[in-house]
């Protein structure tokens, strides 16, 4: 499908790569495998060159959407005819690109006439036998429901828990359309004697709950209607004459009613419910918040009053209002901390009477929230969805997810189940959802190629749902798991026309480009407009205003593209800012990286190996890449090169450059038993080589090991390099700079040593999977295993 989009003058982008005739000819025979399969699959022969398959590239034949989405607005009246505004405009965004002229026409999805314009224009034949009419009806059978498919809110509906268990009926406001609607003559003649009698409380409440039985239609026209405003205004005057039940039944009403939020009678009804909220139950006050969040209005005061309350009634709650309370938290975005320890406490009563949409409903609440959850209580419920995965919804899952994001927590069982499940559902999961199951595993730093590739298959099709956010978590994630899938140039090439398209949004929230542009730069892609854009002087002003810290992020980019791309000629972040960075960066280093003892521990084996600290440097070579290196130079006959003067010992002598070889630690490298690799063959060839006479620039004459006392003539200059000088860059690696549980470098810290390899650094790895069971070993083992690492002759051989 690729195909049909490169007629599109796509951004200018840097590839950072080269392509070998191999990799050339490879890309061409997957090229040609893929259209071969494609001509096989059900439904090609429909698919072509023209705009039908344009069509059928932006809807895919098996994208549904699982629940309708009709979260609190959608069910209001009026909400019709924003379904058919929304119907409208997401058409348009199907038909149309950017910076094209939208035709003022409208596509409703129940017409017969939802066929593309190309049929449409085709000439009827004047004769048809019945095999043709079936086949014409087919296809606009087909055509019709597409585009049901691809008309969609993006958000699921997250009171489909309400359906679970008849007791939220009393808890929650009904927000679909009346059983029984009354005839639009019958709200007229209300309206008529709304302006005759003053009405009793009863009277008025009765006339509230009739108005909204009327049809969608009448219902949307009663708002501005002045009569309705004299039925509102007589009801604030006698807002206290109402029963608490006739006050409710008010509310509910206003609901399919679509009053707006700032409505003076849901002014007056706010403020009476917060004055009856303690003679109220806990029924009543979940079923009064419910429809303050159907009516999509902020009430904390109120929130703050019903929470205060359930704390003191927390002994009665029963599963279903603890539930409904954990949503109404997540709508209202707050949480009491003094709830904190009950609401663990009960999801633990209740974990196994909880249904599936429960347990997603209540880590969605917290989650949104942003209340913290332990981790014991995470994984007993990462237990019981592990197990039931299978039956619970998709929209369930991802929340849960979420929250397994959240805590950061480790459930290797849910999420290799997540693996099996997963993959066959993201064809018909929406694009959030999508994007909340990719971002799980780069948050928790999980790679399954199953699921990813899945991702990458399904996202260019639906890649004009994205929003700023998700397209920048989509390239976040690939990058950060470092994963380049098979149909790497049209997901990329997909995402990053989105960026361009969204461009707008960064203004607002300039972190999502950031994010965006960090996951391509992991993969080695720089797409030079966008990155002039976020280097601009008026977005780094945006970047400052942000509620994020950016500085970081901006100086990974800025740093980044100086390395990589020699050609660029955009803007750049000015010297002083990547100065301030770089000392903010060294600044944390110096008290949380360089200090980490696996990192202390071998700077001090080096300098025992090599001779003194001024051969080895802990430090960062590159600081925008925010992990440490010891740096170690070397002569090509293998001796070290004195360079650290900085540190004061070094500097007022240097020490003997030789290793004092035992005959523990000569047994140690000829028997090799610090690591898997045996360093026999180069015991020897790594010791001490024959002296090389120093040439003109002035380095210093290097024969074998100093004598004792004996000092370097020249000291040469820490930045610049010596000629036929090698210099490694040992890296002292941790989990974190893994995939969990591989040995598969993350995204940044592929780039760093990219980056490395770019400057002249011969990259050396000390894995955590080797070093660290060693610092539980003896002092000889670890110098014979750093010995091994730093004269290993095939590092020179390469060099």
């Amino acid at each position: 499908m690729a195909t049909v989009l490169m007629c599109r003058r796509f951004p200018r982008l840097s590839r950072v790569t080269a392509f070998s005739t191999a990799a050339k000819r490879k890309a061409e025979h997957g090229s040609s495998k893929s259209k071969k399969e494609k001509r096989d699959e059900p439904g090609a022969a429909n698919t072509g060159t023209q705009s039908g398959a344009t069509i059928q590239l932006l809807k895919p034949q098996d994208y549904r959407v699982l629940y309708n989405p009709g979260a609190y607005a959608k069910g209001r009246a009026g909400s019709q005819q924003r379904v058919d505004r929304d119907s409208s405009r997401a058409l348009g965004d199907v038909f149309t690109g950017p910076g094209t002229t939208r035709a003022p026409q409208t596509f409703p999805t129940a017409s017969s006439q939802n066929v593309p314009p190309v049929r449409n224009a085709l000439p009827k034949p004047k004769s048809s036998t019945l095999l043709e009419e079936t086949i014409l009806a087919m296809l606009y059978k087909e055509e019709a429901e597409k585009i049901k498919w691809e008309v969609h809110d993006s958000k699921e509906d997250p009171r489909m828990f309400q359906k679970g268990r008849p007791e939220y009926r009393s808890l929650s406001c009904d927000s679909a359309e009346p059983a029984q609607t009354l005839p639009a003559e019958e709200g007229d003649s209300i309206l008529r004697s709304v302006a005759g009698c003053e009405g009793s409380p009863g009277t008025l409440t009765d006339y509230f709950c009739k108005l909204s039985r009327l049809p969608a239609e009448r219902r949307a026209a009663l708002v501005p209607d002045p009569r309705f405003g004299a039925l509102c205004h007589r009801a604030v005057t006698a807002i206290r004459l109402f029963s608490t039940p006739d006050l409710i039944q008010i509310l509910k009403a206003c609901v399919p009613l679509a009053v707006p939020a700032s409505h003076p009678l849901l002014d007056a009804c706010e403020a009476e419910f917060c004055r009856r909220a303690w003679d109220m139950g806990l029924e009543q006050l979940l079923l009064v918040a419910d429809c303050w969040r159907c009516l999509e209005r902020s009430v904390p005061s109120y929130l703050g009053i019903l929470f205060s309350y359930a704390n003191l009634h927390w002994k009665d709650l029963t599963l279903p209002q603890f539930v409904q309370l954990l949503y109404i938290i997540g709508e209202g975005r707050r949480s009491p901390a003094d709830l904190a320890q009950k609401v663990e406490s009960t999801i633990l009563k209740h974990l196994d009477a909880f249904t599936l949409e429960e347990l997603g409903t209540i880590c969605l609440g917290l989650f949104k929230s942003l209340s913290g959850m332990s981790d014991h209580v995470m994984r007993r419920i990462a237990d019981r969805v592990s197990l039931q995965m299978e039956d619970m919804s998709t929209y369930a899952l991802v929340n849960v997810l979420k929250m397994l994001r959240y805590t950061r927590v480790d459930h290797v069982p849910l999420m290799r189940e997540l693996g099996k499940v997963i993959p066959a559902r993201i064809p018909t999961t929406n694009i959030q959802g999508i994007m909340h199951i990719t971002l799980t595993y780069s948050s928790l730093h999980f790679f399954d190629e199953d699921v990813l590739a899945a991702v990458a298959t399904s996202l260019p099709s639906k890649v004009s749902y994205c929003r700023s956010k998700d397209a920048a978590k989509f390239l976040w994630s690939f990058g950060c798991l470092d994963y380049e899938p098979p149909n790497e140039e049209e997901f990329y090439s997909s995402l990053i026309k989105q960026l361009h398209a969204k461009l707008h949004e960064f203004r607002k929230f300039p972190e999502h480009l950031l994010t965006a542009l960090l996951g391509l730069a992991f993969v080695k892609r720089f797409p030079e407009e966008l990155i002039d854009f976020a280097l601009r002087e008026e977005f780094l002003q945006k970047t400052r205003g942000s509620k994020y810290e950016l500085n970081k992020d901006l100086f990974t980019l800025g740093k980044s593209v100086e390395i990589e791309c020699p050609t660029y000629g955009g803007s750049r972040l000015p010297p002083q800012l990547c100065q301030e960075f770089t000392e903010m960066v060294l600044s944390f280093a110096e008290r949380e990286i360089y200090v980490r003892p696996e990192i202390v521990e071998a700077t001090s084996l080096l300098e025992s190996v090599l001779g003194g600290p001024e051969y080895v440097k802990n430090h960062m070579i590159l600081p925008h890449t925010r992990s440490s290196d010891l740096e170690v130079r070397l002569a090509m006959d293998g001796h070290p090169i004195p360079f650290n003067f900085k540190d004061p010992v070094a500097a007022k002598k240097l020490k003997d450059m030789g290793v004092g070889l035992t005959d523990d630690l000569i047994s140690q490298l000829v028997k090799g038993r610090a690591h898997s690799q045996s360093p026999v063959e180069v015991g020897n060839e790594a010791g001490i080589p024959g002296q090389e006479t120093g040439d003109a620039a002035g380095t210093p004459r290097l024969g074998g090991a100093l004598t004792a006392g004996a000092k370097s003539q020249v000291e040469p200059e820490a930045g610049r390099w010596q000629p036929r000088e090698v210099r490694l860059a040992l890296q002292v690696s941790n989990r974190n700079h893994f995939c969990y549980g591989s040995k598969r470098l993350l995204g940044l810290h592929c780039l760093k040593r990219r980056q490395l390899r770019l400057l002249g650094y011969v990259v050396v790895e000390i894995p955590f999977w080797e070093w660290f069971p060693l610092l539980k070993r003896t002092r000889s083992e670890k110098l014979s295993y750093l010995h091994y690492k730093v004269f290993c002759p095939a590092l020179l051989t390469g060099a």
